[in-house]
């Protein structure tokens, strides 16, 4: 086009699709859209380089849903979404924008719901599908979800499917696909293997990718402050006292760090609540709704967690520990600043993290500038500007007459200035009795600069790539569980579609898996000891490939982890957690039928 489009309608969208966008209050294409969809209506295939909150959902959504024919029950565009959260979201956004499309149907498929919805869906007829791939995968085996008349596919968010382990599964899908089809890849980086998949399944692809001045970490100012470890908890603290905003994403590494953070904060007199892989989807949907309605302003996650949250009320985001995957801080920060709103990501930095801070620019496109802790001359100037907001709200409280009488009874009667009276109130009304930090309470949070070797970034560990150079984070304590399933390498499969059937299906993250050993045909997976049972029950139909895991506990012996059985070091799977120690006794129980 000769010039950027400043409506919809100069997009070339049907008159019903603009009504609508008008009706939801959208009023220009942002650049994703801009330059998507007028190739996607033209027919192409698009590879777009675009970050979550950019508007990517309605760039490859509203092209497709203007090539529906209502009149043909069958299935015409599959939406893939690595994470349910995600899936439900972009399938309530495609419902959204067809409002005007009369007849079209939608229909988000994913794990962790049961079939017989999902069953009765495909039955009657879905337009539209946006699933998860091991769901997805689970219908075409069943033979209810039929492809055949298939004309447009979106791999949304193909990098965290990737890392999620969803790669062959995508291949999977993509292979039962009719050869006659429209492709868009949505992706916030583009690794290499992504640029593979799409060499190898798109057909002459348009690139679009947005510049990184125009991209939504733009709209997000990047901060990093350099502490010791000993000293985060009290900087984070001061940090929340003086920075001004609404909802903060707080992020750590471990689902027992949200817990024990929160619960810190907490004690603090913070408002903040815990999300991670343990919580069942009634209690995660409390936490979220809580988190959009402003009755909690502080959440803690991890990072699978916070796959799919989508809060306009998020302003910061903080990076208590530093992500060791790039790819992993552009999801973090893109929680904030949505579609063009502006936003804060703050990064804690320790001595031996210092030289990630280059990793992290390059990927964001930003240069990260630095902030000091905040010191206690700000953190008092802030708690007296709290103090004299609370007076004002508390003078148009109905009791003010009432201690009124009562203050000026106690000034006459013991002869005590009315200030005096009012601070002594303060005080015995204030939560900590050492209301503002004294000068002596300054400690060096910041670490001196000094040369210290900086650990090997990930992908440096003396691996060679492929499976083999994934490498995931270990649960702490190295209290393991060891499971058995039914499929191996007579599947097809590597560990890596492990990782992420186990860990999209029952709500778990990469610290939660520890060492995965292949067989001909069944797999050794060694999990976090003390699941709670509704990861079980989640797992219980979960397929990879087609097959039914059957997920057992492993009564066999232990593997010798001190003589490999390949050359590897006893690494045949192709990945092996840092566990110490062998399986523990599980506490909870496991299929055994």
């Amino acid at each position: 086009m000769s010039s950027t489009p400043s409506t919809f309608a100069d997009l070339g969208l049907s008159a019903g699709l603009v009504e609508v966008l008008s009706d939801l209050g959208y009023e220009t294409p942002t650049p994703i859209q801009a330059r998507s969809i007028p190739e996607l209506l033209a027919g192409r295939d698009v590879v777009g380089l675009a970050q979550t909150g950019t508007g990517k959902t309605a760039a490859f959504a509203l092209p497709m849903l203007d090539g529906l024919d209502p009149d043909r029950s069958e299935t015409q565009a599959l939406i893939l979404a690595p994470t349910r959260e995600l899936a439900l979201q972009v399938a309530d956004a495609v419902t959204s924008y067809a409002a005007k499309l009369p007849g079209i149907r939608v229909l988000p498929v994913y794990g962790g719901q049961g079939y017989a919805a999902q069953l009765r869906g495909l039955e009657r007829g879905a337009h539209v599908v946006v699933g998860t791939p091991g769901r997805v995968i689970d219908h075409l085996e069943r033979g209810s979800l039929e492809l055949s008349g298939l004309d447009h596919l979106v791999l949304d968010e193909a990098d965290e499917m990737l890392t999620m382990g969803f790669a062959e599964d995508v291949e999977r899908i993509l292979r039962d696909t009719p050869d006659e089809k429209q492709v868009a890849l949505f992706s916030a980086t583009m690794p290499p293997a992504i640029r593979r998949l799409a060499k190898k399944y798109l057909d002459d692809p348009v690139d679009v990718s947005i510049d990184a001045s125009i991209r939504s970490t733009s709209t997000v100012k990047q901060r990093w402050i350099g502490v010791h470890h000993h000293g985060k908890f009290d900087a984070l603290t001061r940090l929340l006292e003086v920075e001004s905003g609404d909802g903060l994403l707080i992020f750590v590494r471990t689902k027992q760090s949200t817990e024990d953070l929160a619960e810190r904060l907490r004690g603090r007199g913070f408002d903040a609540a815990a999300l991670n892989g343990d919580l069942v989807q009634a209690q995660r949907e409390r936490i979220v709704g809580g988190l959009k309605s402003g009755a909690i302003d502080i959440v803690v996650a991890t990072d699978v967690a916070a796959r799919g949250l989508d809060v306009d009320r998020i302003t910061h985001v903080i990076n208590y520990d530093i992500p060791h995957d790039t790819e992993a801080y552009v999801h973090r920060i893109g929680r904030t600043g949505r579609a063009g709103r502006s936003g804060d990501a703050i990064v804690f930095v320790t001595p031996r993290e210092r030289r990630m801070l280059s990793a992290l620019e390059k990927v964001s496109g930003r240069t990260l500038e630095q902030m000091s802790v905040p010191s206690p001359d700000e953190v008092n100037s802030r708690r007296a500007e709290k103090f004299t907001e609370s007076i004002t709200e508390s003078l148009g409280a109905p009791q003010v007459n009432a201690f009124r009488a009562l203050v000026e009874g106690y000034a006459a009667e013991h002869g005590v200035d009315m200030t005096d009276v009012a601070a002594a109130l303060a005080v015995l009304g204030a939560d900590d009795p050492n209301f503002f930090l004294r000068p002596e309470d300054e400690q060096r949070h910041e670490p001196r600069e000094r040369r210290e070797r900086a650990p090997r970034e990930e992908g440096d560990r003396g691996d060679r790539g492929g499976e083999r150079g994934r490498r995931f984070d270990s649960a702490e304590s190295g209290d393991w569980t060891r499971y058995r399933l039914a499929v191996g390498k007579r599947h097809k499969i590597g560990p890596s579609a492990i990782v992420g059937a186990l860990a999209n299906e029952g709500g778990l993250k990469r610290s939660d898996f520890g060492k995965i050993t292949l067989g001909a045909d069944h797999a050794i997976v060694e999990l976090t000891s003390g699941l709670p049972d509704a990861v079980f029950e989640a797992l219980r139909d979960t397929r990879i490939s087609g097959k039914l895991i059957d997920l057992r506990l492993d009564d066999g012996p232990p593997p010798n982890r001190n003589r490999g059985d390949g050359p590897r070091g006893g690494r045949q799977g192709g990945y092996a957690g840092p566990s110490s120690g062998g399986p523990r006794k599980p506490r909870h129980s496991a299929r055994r039928d």
